[in-house]
């Protein structure tokens, strides 16, 4: 899967009916009583778990990382996911994660922890465990938790802190009875308690300003996990990670864990090599791989695949020269496929010493909505898009050809298995082709509707679409010279997307049965509309319920349009209904491409046009989705176990700041209402943990209302992993158990029931 995601903690971080001015939701009350049920993972994890004394003491386990980190200071802007792996290896946390997405304890820290009063102010003790240290030897204690608060608490700018959510309302942090008790006392109340000191930094990082903004970059001195950082060897792309002596837990079984920087596209080639042991890869590398554990191997791929390289050469000189020279090219064409075949084949060998290990990734993917402007600025537009999708099939696109559930995300908040879970998706209404007409319609926007010269133009060319990519600034590329051309493809009824042939005719669908397909658009130019802000959520009364659009679809004069085809092309005030929906380029994104493509089939059905543009991976969510160029785009939010924290700053109402610029933190649809905001607020001020988790489910009631984000599906999460690994692999949601991770003793087989946790 493409890595378009954001990290939440990482950065400052028909059911609905339309009445006068009133948006009634029915499910909003109580959630349909969903709140007292307990929801389940969609997919187990998949670790192939064994018991301690079935794995061997010692080794290294080389682990693919996407790059170095560029700071080991999980609370600075530029902290990735790498910083994050490294921070669960060698720094203290009070609680992690389980396998359902919720916080637990972590015994190896903490003995116990609660709320011991609420009136007249919150307070939280922390009793430590009591042999926790420092690698230097110093007890871990209230001196720590303090330096963390106020290098967090936002109160002194010389800190560069990305966020200091949860921190800005404690009041005072201080030593409780004895060295091993802390406690915290809150301004305001803070349900989400258990989110502070995970990771907990020594006082010797978070002391300072100095030390906060340079002291963690590039190392740490001081640690306190089951490893310890030895260095990063930039030069090598590693990360080296070594038992620490001073743990009082478990003892690794591990002598240590080095990670390898590795790119996405080259993951299968270093697992080959034997230079990773562990790496996250994407759907093809994993065909690859479990082609390989049944002994077959993938056919060459690129240009030529079809036709052979040396037929194509013969070819190309019979027509530029001899039949001898042809005999040459062809020879030397041949030599070079048979060593691209040789070198495959012994990859394919080398891979079958791994397995894929997959499960459901905690985050989900998205079609945002940008209601900033242009007409997704209407709410009966946006709510329109929404009901023209099909997101069951949008998930079994991209889940069921890895055997995943396919399952469509169910909400903007949490995830199945977490606590504040809950479908609440009934709140805009699932497919409805009818629906979708009816709003658009109710909007102004019909079929045949009067359109300007240039309008015109373009709604002409509107068969003609071509692929368009461009990069951060926008610029056209050139042809792809080694891309096939394109195979004319079925009349589907789920399909309707439409390519202009050589001969001047339509071919009207697309390969289904093909995953991971292309797009073929062509970028409008900017609209230039007037901006208006989207986050008042206003509602509207649907005057004429029965207008709609026609169907109709591309195809040569007197082919018969099939079911499902597209819809004429609407327009309004002069101007064509078309949506610029942006797409990442890189190679690892060719599932949000193939999903892409499918949305705007559906989006064609009733009438909305697509203008695809494809952005190289760099500039995408710089460039296009936080500065708000785009009107469709795609991209992942992992799940929080805190969301009335994590959640808000996605959700909030923008706001006017002084320079007259508008704050979106980090809601880049710029679709926000004040009552998401109060109900967040009043979540985050409710201790009562299942009322807190019901407010959530109302705000994310109110946010699928909304219409700013549709969520789609659960990413899968595809590890590949040496078969001789044990407690390793697709974790879900659980946060890794470093010190279980190990090689397999000879003779010994995964299964096994893991150790207990003491």
């Amino acid at each position: 899967m493409s890595h378009h995601g954001v990290g939440l903690r990482a950065v400052t971080r028909s059911v609905a009916f339309l009445t006068a001015g009133v948006l009634a939701v029915p499910v909003l009350s109580a959630c349909s009583g969903e709140e007292d049920e307990v929801s389940r993972p969609l997919a187990g994890q998949d670790i192939a778990p064994a018991a301690r004394a079935e794995l061997a003491d010692g080794g290294t386990l080389r682990w693919a990382v996407d790059s170095l980190p560029q700071t080991l200071n999980t609370f600075q802007a530029d902290a990735d996911a790498t910083t994050t792996r490294i921070a669960q290896a060698v720094l203290p946390s009070m609680y992690r994660l389980d396998v359902n997405g919720r916080p637990v304890r972590n015994a190896d820290f903490l003995e116990s922890a609660k709320v011991v009063e609420t009136e007249p102010k919150q307070v939280v003790l922390y009793k430590l465990h009591q042999q926790a240290v420092w690698s230097d030897g110093r007890e871990i204690g209230a001196a720590d938790f303090a330096a963390q608060w106020r290098a967090l608490s936002g109160k002194d700018s010389a800190y560069w802190t990305a966020r200091n959510a949860g921190y800005d309302r404690i009041e005072k942090v201080q030593r409780g009875a004895n060295d091993l008790e802390v406690k915290v006392t809150f301004s305001r109340p803070y349900a989400d308690w258990k989110s502070l000191f995970s990771p907990l930094y020594p006082k010797d990082v978070m002391g300072t300003p100095d030390s906060f903004n340079d002291g963690a970059r590039r190392k740490l001195k001081v640690t306190a996990g089951p490893f310890h950082l030895k260095k990063i060897a930039k030069a090598d792309g590693d990360v080296v990670l070594v038992r620490n002596p001073r743990w009082w837990g478990r003892t690794p079984r591990l002598d240590g864990i080095v990670l390898h920087a590795v790119p996405r596209d080259k993951r299968a080639e270093a697992l080959a090599a034997q230079k990773v042991d562990v790496a996250e890869i994407d759907p093809a590398e994993a065909e690859r791989i479990v082609l390989a554990a049944r002994g077959k191997s993938t056919p060459l791929q690129g240009p030529g695949a079809a036709l052979t390289p040396g037929r194509a050469l013969r070819s190309w000189a019979l027509a530029h020269g001899s039949d001898k020279e042809a005999a040459k090219v062809e020879t030397s064409a041949r030599r070079k496929q048979r060593d691209a075949f040789t070198r495959q084949t012994e990859q394919q060998r080398a891979l079958s010493a791994f397995e894929v290990r997959k499960s459901l990734e905690p985050a989900y993917t998205q079609l945002a909505l940008n209601g900033a402007d242009g007409p997704l600025a209407d709410e009966r537009v946006r709510r329109a898009v929404a009901r023209a999708l099909d997101r069951e099939e949008i998930a079994g696109l991209v889940l069921k050809p890895l055997g995943l559930p396919a399952v469509p995300v169910g909400s903007h908040l949490a995830l199945s298995g977490q606590a504040a879970y809950a479908d609440n998706s009934g709140a805009l209404g699932g497919q409805d082709t009818d629906e979708a007409e009816a709003l658009l319609a109710d909007a102004g926007w019909v079929e045949g509707g009067p359109l300007g010269k240039q309008q015109k133009k373009e709604m002409e060319k509107e068969g003609e679409r071509g692929e368009k990519a461009a990069g951060g600034e926008g610029k056209k590329s050139g042809p792809d010279k080694s891309a096939k051309p394109a195979k004319p493809a079925k009349p589907s009824a789920s399909s309707s997307a439409s390519a202009k042939e050589d001969d001047g005719t339509y071919v009207v669908g697309g390969d289904d049965d093909k995953p991971y397909g292309e797009p073929v658009r062509e970028e409008r130019p900017d609209r230039g509309e007037k901006k208006s802000l989207a986050q008042d959520g206003k509602q509207y009364v649907r005057k004429h319920p029965e207008q709609g659009g026609a169907p109709g679809a591309y195809a040569p004069k007197g082919t018969a349009a099939p079911a499902g085809a597209a819809a004429g092309a609407l327009a309004k005030d002069g101007k064509p209904l078309t949506l610029r929906f942006v797409l990442p380029s890189g190679p690892g994104s060719a599932t949000l491409r193939a999903v892409g493509d499918r949305i705007a089939r559906m989006l064609d059905r009733v009438g909305i046009r697509t203008a695809v543009t494809k952005v190289s991976d760099d500039s995408y969510f710089k460039d296009h989705i936080a500065s708000g160029q785009y009107d469709l785009a795609l991209y992942s939010w992992p799940a929080s176990a805190f969301p009335a924290t994590d959640a808000r700053p996605i959700y909030a109402k923008p706001v006017p700041a002084a320079d007259g610029s508008l704050n979106v933190e980090q809601n880049y649809t710029r679709v926000g209402t004040d009552q998401v905001d109060h109900l967040f607020d009043q979540a985050i001020a409710t201790l009562d943990e299942r009322k807190s988790a019901s407010l959530v489910r109302k705000a994310d009631a109110r946010i699928w209302a909304a219409g700013g984000s549709i969520p789609l599906f659960q990413r899968p999460q595809l590890t590949a992993v040496r078969k001789t690994v044990a407690n390793l692999g697709a974790f879900g949601f659980q946060t890794p158990l470093y010190e279980d991770m190990g090689f397999l003793k000879k003779g010994a087989t995964s299964g096994s029931k893991p150790s207990p946790r003491p």
